[in-house]
């Protein structure tokens, strides 16, 4: 019982770099293009159904974030830069989600 934080911690096992051979030969290349390493894979994998729930999402979210900002104006309260920020904020976040629903450079493509 308890939480995470009071649980022992276990030791971390890190493996032993691999030797060193002194080879005339290099290692081979990767292909030109491919990602060499797991971290160099898309972020995202720009499939339809991907792009219209993240791109969705960001448009509902800027939308909030405006309406949150608009509220006090609408009860007449002058705006204050503050306020102005958050709907510059909110209308960035639901461009941002415009374009992923455009994919302008059609890298986009439809999983069937």
């Amino acid at each position: 019982m308890g939480s995470f934080l009071s649980q022992p911690l276990e030791p971390i096992k890190v493996a032993a770099p691999p030797e060193v051979t002194n080879s005339a030969e290099p290692l081979p290349l990767a292909a030109p293009g491919a990602p060499t390493s797991p971290a160099e894979a898309p972020l995202l994998n720009n499939c339809w159904s991907c792009r219209v729930l993240s791109g969705s999402g960001l448009i509902g979210a800027g939308g909030y974030v405006y309406w949150v900002a608009r509220k006090p104006m609408k009860l007449g309260y002058a705006p204050s830069p503050g306020t102005i920020t958050q709907m510059v904020i909110g209308i960035s976040i639901a461009c941002w989600g415009v374009i992923i629903l455009a994919d302008p450079k059609g890298k986009a493509f439809r999983a069937d």
